[in-house]
C-alpha cells in the first residue's frame, strides 16, 4: 500500500533516478555500441539472400490460444496473420488488397458483397479453399457455444447479432456459398469499413473436417490446417512458437523466409538483452528506459511510427466503489498529468490522450471538457467531486490496480497511483498478473476495480474503438451500460451519410468521456528494433507485418 503522504514529485524523482541508475548499470558494452559493425549486409549487391532463411521475433505475452475465434490480443494476432489468409488482406504498407478472394463486387445499395475466390487457394493439407469454408468459419465465430469475445465485430452481417445472442440458428447468417468459388455476404446496412473488417481473424475461413475431427484441439501443432503462408510446426508453452512455410500456399514460390520463431517474452528488458546478444532479429517492443541509448547508438535499427491504439486504465463500473459514480471516475482521470507520463516515462513520441479515439481519417477527435484546464483547475474540481462521492483525508478511497506483467506497465501503474495519492489521498495497491490470468480476471468482473489495458484498432475506423463500450460487446470489461450510447452506436452502424455517421460517433464519444468508465492515458506509437539484414519491413498505422513479405539478407 502506498503511504498517503508519498509526494508524487518525490515518486517521479525516484522513478527517474532509478531509471538512470539501472540504465547506467545495464549499459551495453561500449565496444559494441555506436552502430554495431555487422560487416557487409546483402553481399556485394546489397540484395543477396542469406543461405539460412529464419526469422526470430519477440512477441510479448504467451497467446492464450491460436483458435482464430477465441484468440485475443496482439501476440496471437501477429501469429494468426502468418497462418491464415482472409478474403481481403493488407499490403506491407497497410493498404487493403485481395487475399483469398481475387476480386469482389458490391451492390449499388451497399448491402451485398460478392467475393470470387482464387482457384489456386489451398489448405496446408492440399485441399481446395472453398466459399463454404468461409461460411463454416463465420457461422462458428458467431455460434454462442464458441464463446468468442470478438463476435460483435461481425454484427454488420445480416442476422449475425441475433445468431450470436441465441435468437436465431446459424444457417440464417447472411453468408452464402453460391458455388465452390463464389461467396455472397449480405449486410444489415451499408458499412463503410466492411472490407477492412474482413481482414480480422473473426472472418477467417476454417478447415471444417479438421475442426470436426479435433474439436477443441484443432488449433494445436500437428492438428491445425491453415491457408496462409505458414503452418504451425511447434509450440512450447511459455517459450516459443515455430512456423514453417506452407508448401501449398498459392504464393509459396514468392515467399522467402522458411521458418519464423515467435518468442513469448513479456519483459522488454529481457527482449532488449536478447536482441543485443543476437538471439532476436525483430522485437515487438523496446524498454522505455533504453530509448536514449538506442537512438544514440543504433538509430538505424530503431523503427517508430504512429499506431492506431489507445493506452488506458479501466474502471469496473458493475460494483463499488465505481458503480453509479461517474463523478468519482472523472475525478481520478482529471488529476492524471498525461504530459509528464509521455515526456518522462514513455518518452517515445506517444501523444497524451484526453479522448478515447486516436487520430483517424475523417473523424474529429473529441476531448474531455476539462482537457484545456490548468492542472490546478483540474485538481480543484477533482477534489470537489471526490468529496461529493463521500471520500476525504479521513476516509480515503482504497483501490486495487491490476496490470499484466511488464516493467513498463508497472512504472505507469506506480505513477498513476502516486498522482491519485498526491492530489486526492487515494490509497492504491498494485497487483500484476500473467497475461492469460489477467484477461480472465478482467472479464469476470468479480475481483477487479481498476485495470490497465490497451486497445488497438481492428480496422482503420473510429467504430472499432467506440464499439468496445457497447453493452453487447463481450470485451466490455468495464461492466458499463448506457442505453443512449448503444443507440448512438447502433445508429452510426446503419447511417449511410458519412458526415452524419461521424457526428453520431462524436456524440457517443462525448457521452463516454463524461461518464468516464475508462481513463485514456496516451495514444500509442509502434516501436521495434530490427536487424539490418531483415529486408522488406514497412511502417504502417496498423503495425501489421507479414513474414511472407520479409527476407533475410546475407550477413
Amino acid at each position: 500500500m502506498m503511504p498517503q503522504n508519498f509526494s508524487f514529485f518525490r515518486l517521479l524523482a525516484f522513478l527517474l533516478t532509478t531509471t538512470i541508475l539501472i540504465f547506467a548499470c545495464q549499459q551495453p558494452d561500449i565496444e559494441r555500441a555506436s552502430d554495431s559493425d555487422y560487416g557487409r549486409i546483402g553481399g556485394i549487391s546489397g540484395n543477396e539472400l542469406n543461405d539460412v532463411q529464419e526469422l526470430h521475433k519477440s512477441n510479448g505475452s504467451e497467446p492464450q490460444t491460436l483458435d482464430p475465434h477465441r484468440a485475443e490480443g496482439v501476440p496471437a494476432a501477429n501469429i494468426l496473420r502468418d497462418l491464415f489468409e482472409p478474403l481481403v488482406m493488407e499490403s506491407p504498407t497497410g493498404e487493403l488488397v485481395p487475399g483469398a478472394a481475387s476480386n469482389w463486387e458490391v451492390s449499388d445499395d451497399g448491402l451485398v458483397y460478392t467475393f470470387f475466390l482464387r482457384p489456386d487457394s489451398l489448405w496446408s493439407n492440399g485441399d481446395q479453399v472453398t466459399a463454404q469454408d468461409f461460411v463454416f468459419g463465420m457461422r462458428r465465430a458467431l455460434d454462442p457455444k464458441t464463446l468468442s469475445s470478438y463476435a460483435s465485430i461481425l454484427y454488420p452481417i445480416l442476422n449475425a447479432e441475433k445468431i450470436n445472442l441465441g435468437e436465431m440458428e446459424s444457417d440464417a447468417l447472411g453468408v452464402k456459398a453460391l458455388n465452390d468459388l463464389t461467396l455472397e455476404i449480405r449486410l444489415v446496412a451499408p458499412t463503410s469499413y466492411f472490407l477492412g473488417l474482413l481482414n480480422h481473424n473473426m472472418a477467417y475461413a476454417l478447415h471444417p473436417e479438421s475442426v470436426k475431427q479435433f474439436s477443441e484441439k484443432f488449433s494445436r501443432a500437428g492438428n491445425l490446417i491453415s491457408n496462409g503462408a505458414y503452418v504451425l510446426k511447434d509450440w512450447v508453452i511459455q517459450s516459443h512458437i515455430v512456423l514453417e512455410r506452407n508448401q501449398f500456399f498459392r504464393e509459396n514460390s514468392q515467399t522467402i523466409i522458411d521458418k519464423v520463431t515467435y518468442y513469448a517474452i513479456e519483459d522488454s528488458n529481457a527482449v532488449f538483452k536478447r536482441y543485443r546478444a543476437g538471439e532476436l532479429d525483430f522485437t515487438q517492443s523496446i524498454p522505455a528506459r533504453q530509448l536514449d541509448w538506442i537512438e544514440k547508438n543504433i538509430p538505424s535499427e530503431y523503427f517508430q511510427s504512429p499506431y492506431l491504439g489507445s493506452y488506458y486504465f479501466g474502471f469496473n463500473t458493475s460494483k463499488p466503489p465505481f458503480k453509479g459514480r461517474p463523478g468519482l471516475r472523472r475525478a481520478l482521470s482529471m488529476v492524471i498529468d498525461r504530459k509528464i507520463i509521455t515526456d518522462k516515462l514513455t518518452r517515445a513520441g506517444e501523444q497524451p490522450a484526453y479522448g478515447w479515439i486516436p487520430p483517424v481519417k475523417g473523424y474529429e477527435q473529441q476531448k474531455s471538457n476539462w482537457a484545456s484546464w490548468t492542472m490546478e483547475q483540474r485538481i480543484s474540481k477533482a477534489r470537489n467531486l471526490y468529496h461529493e462521492a463521500g471520500y476525504s483525508d479521513q476516509k480515503p478511497l482504497t483501490v486495487e490496480i491490476i496490470y499484466n506483467t511488464s516493467q513498463d506497465h508497472k512504472r505507469l501503474a506506480i505513477a498513476i497511483a502516486a498522482m491519485w495519492n498526491e492530489t486526492l489521498g487515494v490509497q492504491a495497491r498494485l497487483l500484476n498478473q500473467e497475461w492469460k490470468v489477467f484477461l480472465q480476471t478482467r472479464q469476470s468482473k468479480i475481483n477487479t476495480q481498476v485495470f490497465r489495458a490497451g486497445w488497438i484498432g481492428d480496422f482503420n475506423d473510429p467504430y472499432t474503438f467506440a464499439q468496445l463500450l457497447h453493452s453487447q460487446n463481450a470485451q466490455n470489461d468495464f461492466g458499463w451500460y448506457s442505453q443512449e450510447y448503444d443507440s448512438l452506436l447502433d445508429g452510426a452502424a446503419k447511417e449511410i451519410d458519412l458526415l452524419k455517421r461521424a457526428q453520431l460517433l462524436q456524440e457517443a464519444e462525448r457521452l463516454l468521456l463524461n461518464e468516464a468508465p475508462l481513463m485514456p492515458i496516451y495514444f500509442y506509437v509502434s516501436k521495434h528494433l530490427i536487424k539490418p539484414w531483415v529486408s522488406g519491413f514497412e511502417k504502417n498505422l496498423m503495425d501489421h507485418t507479414y513474414t511472407k513479405d520479409l527476407a533475410i539478407l546475407k550477413h
